[in-house]
């Protein structure tokens, strides 16, 4: 079983309560707008991270990461990217990239709303973290956690940090 922590639009700010709520964890998910290169180093310091750049990412973290990456975690398949919508309303680049090979798990960020749903069409378990930073339209810092067990995702938790 592997233990999972999501996070997306920390736009320069890592939260100590981020570490907190992750220090169980096997590896972290970033779905983008890390905002500076000292946050995904604190990241990988941390915990194994993997993440894609976002459309505020500039300089270094736009140029070693990329806007897709699809990987396999134990038997789930998993695409992540920033800017990806969800169903019924994916971006037209996600949405290439979901319809000709569906992933079991698609995991993304950008709109700051955290949103948990399944696309029956693709047969996809759709993620938003919402945002772990405090720029933006949000009022609540959010975070995921799950676990993944063969080809099952399961024990999904929803972090709230504080209402801004």
């Amino acid at each position: 079983m592997t233990s999972i922590g999501i996070l997306s639009d920390t736009h320069g700010l890592l939260d100590s309560r981020v570490l907190e709520h992750f220090k169980d964890v096997d590896e972290i998910w970033h779905a983008g707008d890390i905002g500076t290169s000292e946050v995904l180093q604190r990241l990988r310091e941390f915990k194994p991270t993997r993440a894609v750049y976002g459309n505020c990412d500039a300089g270094d973290v736009r140029y070693s990461l990329q806007e897709f990456y699809r990987f396999r975690v134990e038997d789930v398949d998993v695409l992540l990217t920033h800017i990806g919508g969800y169903p019924g309303k994916y971006n037209p680049l996600a949405y290439r990239n979901l319809v000709s090979n569906p992933p079991q798990l698609f995991v993304c960020g950008h709109s700051h709303i955290l949103k948990v749903q399944y696309d029956p069409y693709l047969k996809c378990l759709c993620l938003n973290p919402g945002a772990a930073g405090k720029y933006g339209i949000h009022t609540v810092q959010t975070l995921l956690r799950l676990k993944i067990s063969g080809s099952e995702v399961k024990d999904l938790e929803v972090i709230e940090l504080e209402r801004r």
